[in-house]
């Protein structure tokens, strides 16, 4: 990465201290303003022109993002096809038939090719426009730290066991937050992501019809929001695909009405309802509740750590051409 005096400083303060624990790298707001000035508004647009498209792409474009850091770092390995190689992430358990917008990135990374050739990273494009599908959709903005570089291979083993499953237990899953760096507080906040989220009904098919194993639902779930899933998602294999809203309250916004429906017991999924079981993450779902500002600040701050971990830079990794590929 090319030096300058003032690169220290440049060095958004949420990732300097996570790097001088988990990372000797450095990533500079900065990194791109000569070599590709551009690079926002193209990112900016190609994101915009794919929600207005689709609006649900948004919180697909969020989840990729979230897929890629917990899976290797931050380092575009969910990008990648399978090859003579190695075996990609896209056919990994938590993203098969279900992880979406790679054609989003491609088409992106095509503008920015035209326009910046071999300079920009598909990784950061992809740390880009999860925060544009953010801010785009109605949520915070937060500046975004570049200068990553992409990866040369992916890791299928990896992508199966460190993404965190609907089917798992708190303690679980705030373990797999711990080992990426991140604490308690980044894994509820980074929960609300949901609020723009949608899930198959697979993924919490058994709290409506056999929560126990003898054939009851999950008692703690709304009576009204139970009989509504069952609708969507009768109990026949056929609808495992079928989707429903994770915040149906407003599910194309992004806003913390993802809380309130937890407060509610009316979360979806039981790894979502779970916050509340816990006396430390039931405390911070009932401040992100009642106060939308702090949920935002606080979801942008997690943000910009998460998308900290494991980082390439300097000769590391490549600038891939495709990013489905390694060059």
């Amino acid at each position: 990465m090319k030096q300058r005096a003032s690169a220290f400083l440049a060095i958004p303060l949420v990732c300097l201290l996570f790097q001088i624990t988990f990372s000797s790298s450095q990533l500079d707001y900065k990194f791109y303003d000569s070599t590709c000035p551009n690079l926002a508004k193209i990112v900016r647009n190609g994101v915009l022109s794919a929600i207005v498209n689709e609006t649900r792409i948004a919180a697909s474009l969020l989840r990729l993002h979230f897929h890629d850091c917990f899976v290797d770092g931050c380092e575009g390995s969910v990008l990648l096809d399978d090859s003579s190689n190695f075996t990609g992430e896209k056919n990994a358990f938590p993203n098969r038939n279900s992880a979406r917008g790679f054609e989003v990135i491609d088409a992106i990374k095509e503008n920015v090719e035209k326009a910046c050739p071999s300079t920009v990273s598909c990784t950061d494009i992809l740390t880009l426009a999860a925060r544009d599908a953010v801010f785009l959709t109605g949520g915070p903005f937060w500046q975004v730290a570049l200068g990553r570089r992409d990866g040369l291979t992916a890791n299928e083993t990896a992508a199966n066991t460190d993404l965190p499953s609907p089917f798992e237990p708190l303690e679980n899953i705030t373990a797999k937050f711990v080992s990426k760096g991140l604490d308690l507080k980044d894994m509820v906040v980074l929960s609300g992501g949901h609020t723009i989220g949608f899930a198959q009904c697979s993924t919490f098919k058994p709290r409506l019809f056999n929560f126990d194993g003898a054939g009851n639902p999950d008692p703690i779930l709304d009576e009204s929001l139970l009989a509504s899933l069952r609708i969507v998602c009768p109990n026949q294999d056929d609808s495992d695909t079928n989707l429903v809203a994770l915040d149906a309250a407003t599910s194309s916004k992004f806003d913390n009405s993802y809380f309130r429906s937890l407060v509610n017991n009316s979360g979806i999924l039981q790894s979502d309802q779970d916050l509340m079981g816990d006396n430390q993450t039931a405390a911070l779902v009932l401040s992100y509740s009642k106060f939308p500002f702090l949920f935002s600040k606080d979801f942008g701050k997690s943000m910009a750590k998460m998308s900290c971990i494991g980082v390439l830079t300097g000769q590391e990794g490549e600038i891939r051409k495709n990013c489905r590929v390694v060059n």
